[in-house]
């Protein structure tokens, strides 16, 4: 995406500090320990990642939408809005604003329905509840706590210049650091690094798994090395959890205990 980060509306409003997160997320923190709660953070990005999947959409859009819900999230309880429902709404709102094309209201809960009925049948027994009048107002619900902020810039871009730096013939490594970004996603990075840092963070990932030794390169970086060892930190966090968390097992009970919002939708 072409345009100045540093004087976007991504940076001046919306990398935030962890502190400021914690906060935000007390209400929530009283009935969820931090582990669950990032545990359902983890399922509905999962379920971000599908929807966008099963509507051919690309990753830029799939990503945009990832960041749209953890913003949401990260100035709300998880009891104001459904995130079965805000999910697909970030879709909707991010295939517009990367001008993938609008997609079709009756598409779209559709392929909420199969989704839920196909690949999570394992957190849901019943059908997905929402339809389009639901989606159309949460946007507007969205718009509001997003400030209309919508640019949202992506760590790929960087990430494809940096390999390019590195040199010829790195396919693999970027295939691998293009994964980790993805995974990044599973996390909080989005809202509080900007996105060069992330890639950084991810390219030293995927050096580590191939077992690459770049230290040379990744030393004539003009950047905050211990930045870049946060974010590291936080990806290896994120694989660790993933080593021990059996999710077609735990989530069910997760979002039983999750709070919820008092009115659920009527047919």
């Amino acid at each position: 995406m072409a345009g100045n980060f540093w004087q976007s509306s991504h940076y001046q409003q919306w990398i935030l500090d962890k502190q400021d997160l914690v906060r935000e997320r007390q209400l929530d923190l009283q009935i969820l320990s931090e582990e669950e709660y990032q545990k359902i953070g983890i399922f509905f990005s999962n379920f971000i990642q599908i929807l966008g999947e099963q509507l051919k959409l690309k990753q830029q859009v799939i990503a945009t939408a990832t960041v749209y819900f953890k913003r949401f999230y990260a100035r709300n309880s998880l009891k104001c809005i459904d995130p079965l429902l805000l999910s697909p709404t970030c879709v909707f709102l991010a295939s517009k604003v990367e001008e993938f094309g609008v997609i079709s209201n009756s598409r779209l809960i559709t392929t909420c329905q199969t989704v839920l009925k196909n690949k999570l049948n394992y957190a849901y027994t019943q059908e997905f509840p929402y339809r389009t009048n639901h989606i159309l107002e949460c946007e507007f619900y969205l718009l509001e706590n997003l400030d209309c902020c919508l640019i949202v810039f992506q760590p790929y871009r960087p990430l494809l210049q940096l390999v390019q730096d590195i040199g010829q013939h790195e396919d693999q490594l970027l295939a691998l650091a293009w994964r980790v970004v993805n995974d990044s996603l599973r996390t909080d990075l989005s809202l509080l690094y900007p996105p060069y840092q992330i890639a950084i963070g991810c390219l030293q990932i995927a050096c580590v798994i191939m077992q690459k030794d770049l230290k040379s390169w990744f030393a004539e970086l003009n950047v905050d090395i211990d930045k870049i060892q946060e974010i590291s930190r936080y990806i290896i966090n994120l694989f660790e959890l993933w080593k021990s968390y059996d999710e077609k097992k735990d989530i069910q009970g997760l979002l039983n205990k999750m709070p919820k919002p008092k009115l659920q939708p009527t047919r």
